[in-house]
């Protein structure tokens, strides 16, 4: 690697989103398959992204960027000991294994019927204006409800869930050490809550994902009190911030591409325009791994240690002619959600969250256009949208 000349890339630039995001990840797939950024080297193609993604010889490096940034105690180092994407081998096998029931494709369409009331409830606030703050008004709340439903938490506590969330998921962003107390004042009470919400559930439990946690909890002690309240914890970190991102980001491509009008005349194509945004405009565009050991790939030499960042954007784009197309067949599904042992625990929950989203909004948001600039995130960590503010005929 020390050999290498390649070309240099660093994804902390504040002017690095929107258009000048797509334009300079453009730029750098022509220049080479690899690059190098900050933290080490970046991979760009579709063949190596999937190689350092699925290789058993490279795993997620949170506890490496926590000891980078001095994160060596507190709640903050406990929750990144304990999450699933830092665990491996038989151990990270064992907590998928008793999560993943709750989140089959299967266990989220029983789901759909409560997302598709929360949109109507959500929209029905503002619908008759004619104009909304779509974030705001749709994207924060919606993907809050439905995790509340699923985990099995009163409604009344999804802005909390939300806002917990939001801070937690800031553990992946580069200012981690300006963020830190916040973010571990939201670990801690989110601990607090997750305790209390499971000696609430433990005499009466249902059918919610707590409750099935619970059950494998005292069945055969596969589960202990620590991993269980983690596991409750990974799935809500995961599932408000990012679904809320990539649907923000659906409806903005629909509108900027002349897209919404053909959604809403054909619902049908809202599975289709979910994996095309996802694919598009993936909201996790750069994920690490870190080698467990000297790994060889494309002729070069990657010793133990090295950080590697992979882009899904540059994959999800890699060899895919056109433009944002929902009616388009894709060959390769988009790497948004990962690839290999840390492929991502809700996607099916987030395909039916955003699925129903964008079968249900065009019919009730016609002749939708953007009402001013979308304001754009960074895409150091969760790449979302600030504001997308929108008018349409009431």
């Amino acid at each position: 690697m020390t050999d290498l000349e390649v070309p240099q890339f660093d994804y902390l630039d504040p002017e690095l989103r929107g258009p000048r995001f797509h334009e300079r990840m453009r730029e750098l797939h022509g220049e080479s398959w690899i690059a190098q950024s900050p933290l080490g080297y970046i991979v760009l193609d579709r063949e190596a992204v999937e190689f350092f993604l699925r290789s058993r010889k490279l795993t997620f490096p949170g506890m490496k960027v926590a000891e980078v940034f001095g994160v060596t105690d507190g709640p903050l180092y406990e929750e990144i000991s304990r999450n699933i994407l830092n665990i491996n081998g038989e151990d990270h096998r064992r907590l998928r294994n008793l999560v993943n029931p709750a989140l089959t494709a299967r266990a989220a369409d029983v789901y759909r019927p409560a997302m598709r009331g929360f949109l109507e409830d959500l929209t029905a606030r503002f619908t008759d204006g004619g104009r909304c703050e779509l974030v705001e008004d749709v994207c924060k709340p919606y993907p809050a409800l439905t995790i509340a439903t699923v985990m099995g938490a009163p409604l009344e506590d999804a802005p909390r869930l939300y806002d917990w969330s939001n801070w937690i998921q800031r553990q992946f962003a580069a200012d981690l050490l300006e963020q830190r107390a916040r973010i571990e004042q939201a670990v801690t009470e989110f601990y607090d809550y997750a305790h209390a919400l499971l000696e609430a559930r433990r005499p009466n439990p249902g059918d919610d994902l707590i409750s099935k946690l619970i059950e494998a909890r005292y069945d055969g002690d596969r589960l202990s009190d620590v991993e269980l309240v983690n596991l409750v914890l990974n799935v809500l970190v995961g599932g408000v911030d990012t679904t809320q991102s990539q649907l923000a980001h659906a409806v903005r491509l629909l509108v900027e591409h002349d897209q919404w009008a053909l959604l809403a005349e054909r619902p049908e194509l809202a599975s289709q325009a979910v994996e095309e945004a996802l694919r598009y405009e993936p909201i996790t565009p750069f994920t690490a791994r870190i080698a467990l050991e000297e790994v060889e790939y494309g002729g070069i030499t990657f010793p133990e240690g090295t950080i590697v960042m992979v882009s899904a954007w540059n994959a999800n784009h890699d060899g895919v002619e056109g433009g944002f197309d929902i009616t388009a067949e894709r060959e390769h599904k988009p790497f948004t959600f990962g690839a290999g042992i840390h492929y991502c625990l809700g996607a099916n929950l987030a395909r039916a969250e955003m699925q129903e989203a964008l079968a249900y909004l065009p019919g009730r948001m016609p002749g939708l256009r953007l009402d001013g600039e979308p304001e754009f995130g960074s895409p150091n960590g969760i790449y979302g949208l600030e504001r997308l503010p929108l008018r349409f005929g009431a």
